[in-house]
């Protein structure tokens, strides 16, 4: 199937990442390759940007769609938790500029065969890097009903995460769960007959949560974010699109904490701890896309943009 995805709030990132001619900049989540074809628009013959992303298919595609900016970028396929290890490679330790974007590609959701979509009968991998890890069929297959009741309650905000975990398993002491379609089905029967016709489908929340654990979606963010800071020169910009409120609320509580620096309790009379700000934050509420872009692209719809600022070595 041919790689589609259409890259979210182009502008906005580019406006916050503070792109301009001769700059290198970093995109995390390389995708299709959209928002880093606008980055090296902007950045000129002179720029560079370094593309990572755990999906060999869409370093394949991002490869082929940038190939007009040769050789002013390099593609690896890696995880973006290990971007310090990259950039060693690249013997440079900072740069201006990071994006992460956290969704999922429509390509991933529909053409790449590895159950993402509950919409499709497919085998039920889940996995962004299919190299590595535990397949979601696997984890369906062998958690427990606690471990995985705990699991779709905490990465899937599901109410009724119990009843689907003991639906999962109850289903699966007959035959093995294989396919995404299984399961959706499964889920969707463990729901109440008159909550299923809510906005969403009723395995949303359940595909979510097992996606995240699968790909240790939220423990990959948390480790990024200890490094991400680090990378970026003085004045330097780290821009993050998230999907879902768990990404976004580690995004803002992590941002606040940087941009605070003093981690004393509030009842002291004056700071011990001697921690400064190390950041600035430029969203102090998130950016959403807007109604144009959310009619042509409704995959957009629930995106929230933060990005944030290095401070100087001066400090504020």
């Amino acid at each position: 199937m041919q790689y589609r995805h259409v890259p979210v709030m182009v502008n906005e990132i580019v406006d916050y990442l503070d792109c301009s001619p001769g700059k290198t900049y970093v995109d995390g989540t390389l995708g299709g390759g959209g928002h880093a074809n606008a980055i090296l628009e902007a950045i000129g013959s002179e720029g560079f940007l370094l593309g990572i992303d755990r999906d060999q298919d869409s370093i394949a595609h991002a490869g082929k769609s940038l190939c007009q900016f040769k050789p002013n970028f390099r593609i690896f396929h890696d995880n973006f938790t290990h971007l310090p290890q990259i950039l060693s490679e690249l013997h440079t330790t900072k740069v201006d500029g990071i994006l992460l974007d956290l969704g999922l590609s429509l390509y991933q959701l529909e053409g790449s065969g590895r159950g993402f979509s509950f919409m499709r009968d497919e085998p039920l991998d889940m996995r962004m890097n299919p190299e590595e890890g535990l397949t979601a069929e696997s984890l369906v297959n062998t958690l427990s009903e606690r471990d995985l009741a705990d699991l779709i309650a905490r990465h899937g905000e599901e109410r009724r995460a119990a009843r689907i975990a003991k639906r999962i398993v109850a289903s699966r002491r007959h035959a093995a769960i294989r396919s995404s379609l299984q399961l959706a089905e499964i889920v969707k029967q463990a729901i109440p007959p008159r909550h299923r016709r809510g906005r969403i489908h009723p395995a949303t929340r359940t595909f979510q949560a097992i996606r995240i654990a699968v790909n240790q979606e939220l423990d990959c963010l948390e480790r990024f974010l200890d490094v991400a800071f680090d990378c970026l020169n003085p004045e330097g910009r780290l821009c993050i699109l998230s999907f879902h409120s768990l990404e976004d609320r580690i995004v803002k509580d992590r941002f606040k904490t940087l941009a605070r620096g003093c981690t004393c309790p509030p009842d002291f009379p004056k700071c011990v701890c001697g921690k400064l700000p190390q950041i600035s934050i430029l969203t102090k509420r998130p950016v959403r896309p807007g109604h144009a872009e959310v009619r042509i692209n409704p995959m957009a719809r629930s995106a929230k943009l933060r990005a944030a600022e290095r401070l100087g070595e001066e400090g504020p």
